[in-house]
């Protein structure tokens, strides 16, 4: 074999050695690269998931005190209604006491 055809030879492994290299190297950053991507999509996701909670809470949070307030105003009626019958009760027996008395 010829010098050339060694040196051609060992030219073309020492291209070889180098394009791996290179090869290897760009699909490390490409790895690294869609891990960030992935990364940062996961970030994303999470703070929107977050906003969309306290959203949710917020709106549950204001729901809850309307229907509290309805809740009490309709208490506060049924005690009304309740205290109204029992005052009328109480003066109805008030006065058949009184005519019983009188009568005795």
């Amino acid at each position: 074999m010829s010098f050339d055809a060694i040196t051609g030879i060992a030219q073309a492994e020492d291209a070889a050695k180098v394009a791996v290299q290179y090869a290897q190297a760009q699909a490390r950053q490409m790895l690294a690269d869609a891990e960030a991507q992935g990364k940062a999509g996961i970030e994303a996701a999470v703070a929107k998931a977050e906003k969309e909670l306290r959203t949710l809470q917020q709106k549950s949070d204001m729901k809850s005190v309307e229907d509290a307030r309805k809740l009490l105003s309709e208490v506060e009626t049924k005690k009304a209604v309740l205290q109204a019958g029992a005052e009328a009760k109480l003066e109805a027996a008030a006065a058949l006491v009184a005519e019983r008395i009188v009568k005795s």
